[in-house]
């Protein structure tokens, strides 16, 4: 593959886009490296290898702590204070989600060689749903094609190492029950990054069509 070429890979009716290492300009294929930036809600984290992003840090109580928060997913990354233009845009489209701009950060790569094969399939699920809106953990259990899965679903998405790229903030417990965030601040934390997307709890549920 060129270094300008991007393959497309089918996977469970979603596309996930590869693009090559050169995308990523890391120095050495093993590489690991992170930013810290700031946005509206605190000091965000970034993480990426020559994959593409392998985790995101929401803000922790220091800077610090986020940090260190973010270098579970990378123990020996190099802080990199000009990150790369794919991973620069990343950023920038993080920075405007959190400002409150219906900002889709679906054609940011991951890196998700490291992620069971359940995880991902919830994560690009997830992906789908768009700012402002939510869905419940049994809908993404059904839209995967399990729909005894919906605590396993949790559990998944209470692992997920891309916080706000996979938005597990949009996934709901029944009724619109806001549960299940692990991030500092917890519920408090998952209202706030809805109601920076303009959700309203009243909002009807973007599957219903399909129920």
């Amino acid at each position: 593959m060129q270094p300008s070429e991007i393959a497309f890979i089918i996977c469970s009716d979603a596309i996930l886009v590869l693009k090559s290492k050169a995308c990523y300009s890391d120095p050495s294929p093993m590489s690991h490296t992170y930013a810290l930036f700031d946005t509206a809600i605190g000091r965000c984290g970034l993480a990426w290898s020559t994959r593409g992003v392998i985790g995101v840090q929401l803000p922790e109580k220091t800077h610090e702590d986020t940090r260190t928060r973010l270098m579970r997913h990378c123990p020996a990354a190099e802080e990199n204070e000009a990150p790369p233009k794919a991973i620069a845009r990343a950023i920038e489209d993080i920075q405007a989600l959190l400002r409150g701009e219906k900002k889709s950060l679906r054609t940011i790569t991951l890196d998700t060689s490291r992620v069971a094969a359940f995880n991902a399939r919830v994560y690009e699920t997830t992906r789908a749903i768009p700012p402002g809106m939510t869905r419940t953990y049994g809908e993404i259990a059904r839209a995967i094609g399990d729909p005894s899965a919906a605590r396993a679903v949790g559990q998944a998405l209470g692992r997920n190492p891309f916080a706000i790229v996979v938005p597990c903030h949009r996934v709901v417990g029944a009724n619109d029950r806001l549960v299940g965030f692990s991030a500092n601040g917890g519920i408090a934390t998952k209202l706030k990054l809805l109601m920076i997307e303009g959700w309203r709890a009243d909002e009807p549920s973007l599957f219903d069509s399909l129920a």
